[in-house]
């Protein structure tokens, strides 16, 4: 029996997990990292501490599971998007902390970007699929450039790397011998030109980025380099899948075929829709980027991005302390019959599609003093529907793109009230696979497959699928949906 040994680097922590060669798991090994949050509301993470961990998971789910070293075949790994690293060549280490998706402090230099050019919005959205954001890596490596003592001159003189997150761990897992990322990675940074597939000039110079200074990009199932994961192996351990970890639930979820998409329910989400092998633009908020590079051949999708669905349970639970865990948000929230009119916007750091507004801010409205923790609970877990709700209205009726069922994963889709009550809002079906784990399983099935240890006909035998049905009167379901809105509009600049 072979195996593969995929990495799922995520916002809140490290996955290691084991597939055997039927691509069944195996086994599971999590480390979490510290969340640096800074009072002015910047999201960092510490580079060395998520590589750090990345070696220790890998080395608890070997000696978890018993599998011997010498059957693991290759690596996969996914990872957290847009969030931006940037390290010395010569040190290995970080001039400072990977600043996270979630963090806007790049909106100045977005702002300036455009005041000095009005072109230049839509000059991003034409060449990269994405609106001008923040919330993407191009603005967050920026702000390192700009701020930190020294980098701009190490950056001319060829001695700065500068990545997502993905880059980052393939160079220190190949000591640093590999510099390379994937398509799908490369899309979401906003400096890479989706239609050239090559990093864009121009906007890199715009960003104070110095191409020489990004990794090589790659197809998602190339061989990345060869690692023993600081000696955990006797032997070099090839890394045959590189993938983001939404674009990997994409894949693992087998949305391979264009009209098929899932959401991504994690700290935030991610709702992709694969429109095939040419880029669709939307007409409303969602941007275009890369599925996947895969066979020698680009896929494209459809996505929206939402900055805070599972992190507003996360919110609930550890910063006001209305629950004492997030698993118990689900059966708060079925024990009452409605909200009685409750709305949750959890724009911590404002909205993200199709909004895309960073100044305005969360606002908890509807209540009255009847108003219990219940109905606040399940306005927390309502707020996650709706947002999906949001991305999915675009998809279907404003860019007419036809979709009959929605795969979901992630941690959330094991709360069955958030399942049902999305599925009543989106009006389709939802298709919730056992496994839950499935960006960590995109990229071990990519990896598994460019290995040749199995195949998609192999994988598709072992899933099993739960699915729910939309069941809500549709004039109810309408009339909540207005008032979810009305909600957002309050907040709106």
């Amino acid at each position: 029996m072979k195996y593969i040994l995929s990495i799922d680097q995520s916002t809140s922590g490290t996955k290691a997990l084991i597939f055997d060669e039927t691509s069944r798991l195996v086994g599971r090994a999590d480390l979490p990292h510290r969340q640096i949050i800074h009072d002015n509301g910047y999201v960092e993470h510490d580079g060395m501490e998520i590589y750090q961990n990345v070696i220790g998971s890998a080395k608890k789910v070997l000696e978890q599971t018993g599998v011997s070293l010498s059957k693991v075949a290759a690596v996969g790994i996914s990872n957290q998007r847009e969030t931006a690293v940037m390290w010395d060549k010569t040190s290995g280490q970080p001039v400072y902390n990977a600043i996270v998706w979630q963090c806007a402090r790049g909106e100045g230099i977005c702002r300036q970007l455009e005041d000095q050019n009005p072109n230049f919005s839509k000059m991003v959205r034409e060449h990269t699929g994405l609106h001008l954001s923040p919330y993407f890596s191009a603005a967050k490596l920026s702000w390192i450039v700009q701020n930190v003592d020294g980098v701009k001159e190490k950056m001319q003189d060829g001695k700065i790397c500068s990545s997502t997150i993905d880059g980052w761990l393939v160079w220190k897992l190949t000591n640093g011998k590999s510099f390379r990322t994937d398509y799908s990675n490369a899309s979401r940074t906003q400096l890479f030109n989706i239609h050239t597939l090559e990093w864009d000039a121009d906007i890199c110079r715009a960003f104070d980025i110095n191409p020489s200074a990004l990794p090589e990009v790659c197809f998602s199932d190339s061989l990345f380099g060869e690692t023993d994961f600081e000696g955990l192996f006797d032997r070099k351990i090839p890394i045959f899948s590189v993938l983001g970890d939404s674009h990997a639930a994409l894949f693992g979820q087998d949305c391979t075929e264009a009209g098929s998409g899932k959401a991504t329910y994690g700290t935030g989400s991610s709702v992709m829709i694969h429109v095939g092998d040419k880029p669709v633009f939307s007409q409303k908020g969602l941007v275009s980027s890369i599925a996947w590079g895969m066979n020698k051949k680009v896929n494209y999708v459809l996505e929206g991005n939402i900055n805070y669905t599972g992190a507003i349970i996360k919110w609930l639970a550890e910063d006001i302390e209305l629950i004492s865990s997030s698993k118990e948000s689900g059966k708060i929230a079925a024990s009452i019959p409605s909200t009685d009119g409750v709305y949750l916007v959890p724009a911590f750091s404002g909205l993200g599609a199709p909004y895309w507004n960073s100044d305005c801010r969360a606002v908890l409205c509807g209540m009255n003093r009847t108003t219990k923790k219940a109905h606040i609970v399940r306005a927390a877990e309502e707020a996650i529907a709706y947002q999906i709700a949001d991305i999915l209205s675009i998809v279907t009726n404003d860019d007419k793109v036809p979709l009959k069922k929605l795969n979901c994963d992630g941690g959330p889709t094991r709360d069955s009230f958030l399942m049902q009550f999305q599925a009543d809002m989106i009006r389709i079906p939802l298709a919730v696979p056992e496994i839950e784990e499935l960006s960590g399983a995109g990229a071990a099935y990519a990896a598994g497959i460019s290995a040749g240890l199995f195949d998609w006909e192999e994988i598709r035998r072992h899933r099993t699928i739960t699915e729910f049905h939309p069941k809500m009167a549709l004039e109810q379901r309408n009339r909540l949906y207005n008032g979810w809105k009305q909600a957002v509009a309050s907040i709106l600049k």
